[in-house]
C-alpha cells in the first residue's frame, strides 16, 4: 500500500487538510465551507460505513462530486481514473483516511470529481465511518452511481489480500 500526502497524484483530485480545534471538552473540526476554494454546491450529507474485511467498491458518478472525511477508524480509500482524455487515466491513488483526532496522521477532506472510480475498507480496525458531502441529492428514481463490482477484472486495482468481499 502506497502512503500519500496531501497533493493529489490523479487530476482534479483535492485533498484539504482540515484543522482540528481542540479543548478541554473535546475538539470540533471543519469539513467543508461555503468560502472554501473546493467548494462546488451542496446537495446531501450522509455516513457510510464499511467493516472488516470488506470493500465498498466500485462506484462512480456522472454530475456528483464527492468530499469524503473519515469520522470513526481508519479507511483505506481508493480512486482509479479511468477518464477518456484525462492525463492521469489509469493511475490509481491510495488515502489513507483517520478520523480525528488521532496522533499519527493529520485528518483531511479528499474531493473526488466525477467519473472517477472509487471505494473503501476498513483498515486496522472493525468498521471505518465516511462521512461525505456530495454536490448533488441522491435521485432515487434515477440514481447518478454507476457501479463495478469490487473485484471487477475491468478496474486496474487490487484490494489487499485482508479484503476478502464487497459490493
Amino acid at each position: 500500500m502506497r502512503e500519500e500526502g496531501v497533493s493529489a497524484m490523479i487530476q482534479d483530485v483535492h485533498v484539504k487538510p482540515l484543522k482540528l480545534l481542540p479543548d478541554d471538552r473535546g475538539f470540533l473540526m471543519e469539513m467543508l465551507r461555503e468560502d472554501d476554494d473546493l467548494f462546488q454546491r451542496f446537495g446531501q450529507v450522509y455516513i457510510t460505513g464499511c467493516r472488516r474485511g470488506m470493500a465498498k467498491a466500485w462506484h462512480y458518478h456522472h454530475l456528483q462530486t464527492d468530499h469524503f472525511t473519515c469520522v470513526s477508524g481508519r479507511a483505506l480509500l481508493v480512486l482509479v481514473d479511468t477518464r477518456e482524455g484525462s492525463s492521469t487515466r489509469g493511475e490509481s491513488q491510495e488515502f489513507v483516511l483517520e478520523a480525528p483526532p488521532n496522533d499519527t496522521r493529520p485528518p483531511v477532506l479528499v474531493q473526488i470529481p466525477p467519473l472517477v472510480l472509487h471505494g473503501f475498507t476498513a483498515l486496522d480496525c472493525d468498521e471505518a465511518r465516511i462521512v461525505n458531502v456530495p454536490t448533488q441529492v441522491y435521485r432515487y428514481a434515477e440514481p447518478d452511481e454507476h457501479r463495478y463490482a469490487w473485484n471487477s477484472p475491468d478496474v486496474p486495482y487490487r484490494w489487499p489480500a485482508f479484503v476478502l468481499g464487497g459490493g
